[in-house]
């Protein structure tokens, strides 16, 4: 025996120390049925504390049968190591390299042996036969350090590998073959003599010179072979030791693509695809992702699973920023870019971790007013048409649940209204086999209506009433349509008028999918089973009887959760900030958070103002999530800042007036010292301190720049700077980045709980509530839900209820049409003035300008 079972043993207790839930398990694929090798290695594992399993395939096995097996413990994390005891014959390339690498304990993949000719040995692994070899040279009564040592037989993977190792130790290492005429010479003038492959052929010990060692050794693991056996095993333990090593955090190895910006600025789509983006995989690779957490959507986009979270849970989070911006005009004051050139320059310039975090575009402002959301110029995620359009289909995927659940409502209605409680009871709760069983969903719904019965035969009439019934109220069902387009002719439509529909006619009507309630919870949830429990909650109507009506009774939540199961991407979730809560998923956040480590950053972005956006991130968001802000960095034009200074109205499409144009140092000063000074004061109420970043246009004069950075910083910011990165990329936002850099030090957040949107942020004297407003307050509150945050639906174009008033308007009194609730998203929303939850679209849409090159199958037009 070689070394015996001591060094395994100790390289078990290592590894069980450092992580004593840890089993490392050894599979052995073998073809047949014999038990001979099972045997020694149960009995050697045994005493090491391994676990081994055995998968027997027929004696004539396939390639395919083989490949079969392999996929299933490549996938399985409990198998650490994977041992072929097949045939010669059966040990294909395609077998082969099908293992993983880092589970293949003979060493003989493609990979491995390149690792082991390479001299890389800190990943791959040496074929236990070998590695016996070497230790039956290596402990020869005589030093063997600079004589020969003769491989005698076929090459192959073992020979290779011996000739590697013997070279590697100092030895000169001879080949010769069987038939070879010199033969007895070699074998006379060798130090040592290795017969590979042997079989029935020896060398007559006369050829063999005194002293001379002769080892015959065979590609495969026989009966008796323990040192072999013991050597799989440490490969096996090493194996575990190198995963569990995988699972710590790994510092970042990320290289920045090379940018060279031109003068002047080529359009968002020119440069977007003037650059290559990095493979996805390699760039995951870079941020210490593994290769198991990424689920790929073609080369440049990608999901990343949960299991980060549980991986990483040890590790410290990194900096928390939120980008937010004053009151925008209808053209937008570039939060996106600066939220993009913040993370360049932090990442490529400061050499910092860093992530941003946005929100995946709607095609309603798409293809509406606003275009898309990938940033602009040479601060844009890329490549920006996926981005734009359709990403990775999660908005699509809300719709169809969305749509299910309002499918389900109608659906049961007519149902419950056309019959009988026993035709209902005996369609819920069909007989199958002359058996009627409750789905486990159906013995929750009892559970909660205090039947705690299982057996259908059990319930009374009375209890089988109220189980098939939800009595819905059609005039108080609150869940509606949804679909990702702007469509005003869809605010208010009358369903049920087929004559297949038999009377079931009600008014309804449809919102944009981002304004879902199960996009909110998609955003808000921290977890698989938080969503679960969130979407079981969502109240879709109220019966007649005034109780609230769940998904979970209309037990629909599981397959609307089978839908919507994503897993979070860094571009996550899509809520509009001004009819939802505007911010990307808590998830995506929390992932990030780990990845970049204790000095990184993560960079998200909250929609429209502050006042919007921002104060609904501090109070949904973060109440929801736990996570603090370190810095909100407010962004701001000089443009709306001279619209919020007095000048005139500014109109998507319509070109700018003068004002706009040329330096007018008054009007920057009046919109600094009403709305930004405003927007400084709501960030502060929550104790964060704010970095002004100026979002600099080529009209803007440098009197005009310098006056902004001075008066924010006199309005309260902690500092404020002027940004180039649309035409400069990170390095046009090295100064906001340090700038960040230093803020972050300052946090001091805190949630205001007491706090009074209408009148601290909003800046409004009082409420005034509508009788429908009124009465559904009172029904919230009777139901239990008083207590719930508000999400204001509130228009984005000035701090009030009305679009034409800029600056800080004072002296007004917010009006509350009506209030709805999103129970499972966890917070209660006011519609104020004459906000709608379906856009529609303008004169000339966004759309007048896209197509689809046939030749090229370039998109034009996005932007």
């Amino acid at each position: 025996m070689i070394g015996g079972t001591s060094s395994a043993k100790e390289a078990m207790a290592a590894l069980q120390k450092r992580n004593p839930a840890l089993q490392p398990m050894l599979a052995i694929i073998q073809a047949g049925e014999d038990d001979s090798l099972l045997e020694i290695n149960k009995k050697m594992a045994g005493r090491i504390g391994l676990n081994i399993t055995q998968i027997c395939l027929a004696k004539e096995c396939s390639e395919d049968e083989i490949v079969e097996e392999l996929l299933k413990l490549n996938e399985d994390p409990r198998v650490h190591g994977v041992y072929l005891h097949l045939p010669p014959a059966s040990l294909t390339s395609r077998v082969l390299n099908t293992l993983k690498p880092e589970k293949d304990v003979n060493g003989i993949s493609d990979l491995n042996m390149g690792r082991l000719v390479r001299g890389d040995l800190s990943k791959g692994f040496v074929p236990p036969v070998a590695s016996a070899v070497l230790d039956l040279l290596e402990n020869h009564d005589a030093p063997l350090g600079g004589k020969s040592v003769l491989l005698v037989g076929e090459d192959g993977p073992l020979g290779v590998a011996l000739q590697c190792l013997i070279e590697r130790s100092g030895m000169v290492a001879l080949k010769s073959q069987w038939r070879s005429k010199s033969l007895q010479t070699q074998v006379m003038q060798a130090d040592a003599v290795v017969l590979l492959g042997a079989g029935n052929m020896d060398v007559p010990p006369t050829w063999v010179r005194p002293g001379a060692a002769v080892i015959r050794c065979e590609p495969t693991l026989e009966t008796g072979t323990v040192g072999c056996i013991v050597i799989v095993i440490i490969n096996v333990v090493r194996s575990g030791r190198r995963w569990l090593q995988e699972q710590q955090y790994r510092p970042w190895q990320l290289r920045s693509l090379k940018l060279q910006p031109l003068t002047p600025v080529p359009s968002d789509i020119e440069i977007s695809r003037a650059q290559t983006p990095k493979p996805v995989d390699q760039l995951a690779e870079e941020i210490g992702l593994l290769p198991e957490e990424l689920e790929a959507y073609g080369r440049s986009k990608a999901k990343v699973r949960l299991s980060l979270l549980d991986r990483l849970h040890a590790q410290p989070d990194g900096k928390y920023v939120l980008v937010a911006g004053i009151t925008p005009t209808p053209l937008g004051e570039g939060k996106s870019t600066v939220t993009i050139g913040l993370v360049q320059a932090l990442s490529a310039h400061l050499k910092l971790n860093s992530f941003a975090c946005l929100r995946q575009p709607s095609q309603g402002p798409t293809f509406g007013v606003k275009g898309g959301a990938a940033g602009g110029g040479y601060a844009q995620v890329i490549p920006m048409e996926e981005f734009n359009l359709h990403l990775t289909g999660d908005i699509h995927a809300i719709t169809a649940a969305n749509n299910l659940v309002a499918a389900a409502i109608d659906a049961r209605m007519l149902h419950e209204a056309t019959q009988s409680d026993k035709a209902l009871f005996s369609r819920l709760v069909p007989s199958v086999n002359g058996v009627r069983r409750f789905s486990p969903i159906q013995i929750s719904r009892l559970n909660r209506l205090g039947i705690n019965k299982t057996d259908p035969a059990s319930l009374t009439p009375e209890e089988i009433s109220t189980f098939v019934r939800l009595d819905l109220d059609p005039s108080k069902i609150t869940w509606q349509r949804v679909l990702d387009t702007n469509d005003r002719f869809l605010r208010k439509i009358t369903v049920g008028q087929a004559s297949t529909e038999k009377g079931q006619i009600r008014e309804t009507g449809f919102d944009i999918a981002v304004a879902s309630e199960i996009m909110a919870i998609l955003a808000l949830a921290d977890s698989l089973e938080d969503m679960k429990n969130r979407l079981a909650r969502m109240v879709v109507g109220t019966s007649r009887s005034g109780e609230p009506v769940t998904a979970e009774d209309l037990v629909c939540y599981c397959v609307v959760f089978c839908i919507q199961r994503g897993t979070p991407v860094f571009v996550h979730a899509g809520p509009f900030a001004n009819i939802a809560h505007g911010n990307s998923s808590v998830l995506a956040d929390k992932l990030a958070l780990k990845l970049v480590g204790r000095d990184g950053f993560v960079v998200t972005e909250a929609g429209f103002g502050a006042d919007i956006g921002m104060e609904k991130f501090f109070n949904i968001k973060c109440r929801a999530s736990g996570l603090r802000p370190n810095v909100v960095v407010l962004v701001a034009t000089v443009r709306a800042l001279k619209m919020h200074g007095g000048g005139p109205n500014v109109s998507a499409g319509a070109p700018l007036p003068r004002e706009y144009i040329d330096e007018n140092l008054s009007l920057v000063a009046g919109g600094c010292h009403s709305n930004l000074r405003k927007q400084i004061q709501i960030a502060h109420l929550f104790g964060v301190p704010v970095v002004v970043a100026l979002n600099v246009f080529r009209t803007d004069t440098q009197a005009e720049i310098d006056l902004v950075c001075q008066l924010a910083k006199e309005c309260g910011a902690s500092d404020a700077v002027p940004c180039h990165h649309w035409a400069q990329g990170g390095r046009g936002s090295l100064e906001l980045a340090q700038a960040v850099n230093e803020a972050a030090m300052l946090m001091c957040f805190h949630l205001s709980f007491s706090l009074t949107i209408a009148k601290k942020v909003y800046g409004a004297d009082d409420i005034k509530l509508s009788p429908e407003a009124e009465a559904k307050i009172d029904y919230y509150s009777q139901q239990g839900y008083g207590s719930l945050p508000i999400c204001m639906a509130k228009t984005h174009l000035s701090l009030s209820h009305m679009p034409d008033k800029k600056g800080a308007p004072t002296g007004f009194v917010l009006p509350i049409r009506d209030v709805r609730a999103s129970i499972g998203a966890g917070f209660v929303y006011p519609l104020v003035g004459t906000m709608s939850t379906m856009p529609g679209l303008p004169t000339r849409p966004c759309f007048y300008d896209i197509d689809l090159d046939p030749v090229t199958e370039e998109i034009t037009g996005l932007f």
